[in-house]
């Protein structure tokens, strides 16, 4: 059974701290889903399931997803699941809805994800909360005065989130400015990259080709990540992650900024599509995880390029059978040290067992409207939001076939074929 693309939405990306603040992850999912909802004429019906996430959660968010169906027009009766798995968040939700459509369990389902930097919880020390919850459970005087015993001030210093890995303390630019050097991926090299998918951004707007797409909230009608820059502009910015070697490569400029933003995408099968009378964008048709050993063996972001290989024997296929590429830009380096390890030979025996390298890409079809670099990364909203691009990108298309590859937190990376 093939499972239908019909339509995604989702609301500008902002950067974090700035015109998003202090708005609940429910919040910036409902303008999209309702006008998803709304374009689809779902008021008051009850679909198959939808499948969300967020990386950044307060712990009142323990049903976002559910919330969110409570929040938009869908009929009460709709139930919902909550996942997570970082950048791959949405992309992973749009898989697993598409399996329960092949599969028979559901007829349509709705996938996506929520992010925000600028309503993330805040937590005490251990030992501070620890003695709030003694002294919850404390039943007399003496227990909670014991409770409190030894108590000072600098319990109550704030702990902000921090996106570090923790089985190895760094960062995931750091991570990726290490695997910059193993790769030997120039600063060059990175800020080109970097400029065009800014390139292909500015223009896609200006064409008006998110018009469909990008839902307007809190007056914003487009992202708030896209900037008009130059190479040489780009070559002026310092290093951001390695300032003291000399040797540092990665900057604000060729790395995705912190982004609040939010993406939703409706799959179905082709009989309710038919029923429905709903326009087939794409089809969703293949798909594979991958994990790597980050700790001592890998890079943390390097997943992808062993799960698109698997991917590829999966469909039959090669890696320049693809009309479009859509590559996750969590860093410029990131997407040039995958590109660069299905070039090598080396990489591709010893590391993925085959006989021959998978080859290059064409680069003119790379992330052709802008990537997560110019449009921005809101961690589990990335993957919902390449999904309804490519799919639209294939249906203008007449047809074709198009990579998604997403690396994530966790030394993970999601990867699908969308076609038609």
């Amino acid at each position: 059974m093939r499972v239908c693309i019909i339509k995604g939405k989702r609301i500008p990306f902002m950067r974090s701290s700035t015109k998003y603040m202090g708005i609940p992850l429910k919040d910036l999912m409902k303008p999209a889903m309702a006008s998803l909802v709304s374009e689809l004429n779902l008021e008051g019906k009850e679909i198959g399931e939808v499948i969300l996430g967020a990386v950044n959660k307060h712990a009142y968010d323990f049903a976002l997803a559910r919330e969110v169906v409570m929040d938009s027009k869908l009929s009460p009766h709709t139930p919902a699941t909550d996942i997570q798995k970082a950048c791959g968040t949405s992309l992973e939700a749009a898989v697993m809805i598409a399996n329960k459509i092949a599969l028979g369990q559901i007829e349509c389902g709705i996938a996506g994800g929520i992010d925000t930097n600028s309503d993330v919880p805040v937590e005490f020390k251990k030992s501070f909360s620890d003695r709030l919850l003694r002294l919850a459970a404390a039943r007399s005087l003496p227990d909670r005065l014991k409770a409190l015993k030894g108590f000072t001030p600098k319990e109550l210093m704030p702990k902000l989130p921090a996106i570090k890995e923790p089985r190895t303390g760094k960062s995931m630019g750091e991570s990726c400015e290490d695997m910059a050097k193993t790769w030997n991926i120039s600063r060059e090299r990175q800020d080109e990259l970097a400029f065009k998918s800014q390139a292909n951004a500015e223009k896609a707007y200006k064409e008006g080709w998110y018009d469909d797409l990008v839902v307007e909230f809190k007056g914003a009608k487009k992202d708030g990540t896209i900037r008009e820059t130059s190479l040489d502009k780009l070559a002026k910015l310092k290093p951001a992650f390695d300032r003291t070697s000399g040797k540092g490569t990665l900057t604000a400029g060729n790395s995705s900024p912190l982004t609040d933003g939010a993406s939703c995408v409706f799959l179905c099968s082709e009989e309710y599509a038919k029923e429905n009378n709903l326009e087939v964008m794409a089809y969703l048709t293949f798909a594979q995880s991958a994990a790597v050993n980050y700790v001592n063996d890998e890079g943390l972001l390097m997943a992808p390029a062993y799960a698109v290989p698997r991917l590829l024997k999966q469909a039959g296929i090669t890696l320049q059978d693809f009309d479009f590429y859509e590559i996750h830009e969590a860093f410029a380096a990131q997407v040039l040290c995958t590109l660069d390890a299905w070039k090598s030979e080396e990489f591709c025996k010893s590391k993925l067992g085959l006989d021959a390298p998978l080859g290059e890409i064409d680069m003119s079809k790379l992330n052709i409207k802008g990537g997560s670099l110019a449009l921005g990364h809101p961690f589990a909203a990335t993957g919902s939001r390449i999904v309804a691009s490519l799919a639209k990108l294939i249906h203008e298309n007449g047809g074709g076939r198009g990579l998604i590859s997403i690396c994530t937190a966790g030394g993970m990376g999601v990867t699908a074929i969308i076609e038609k």
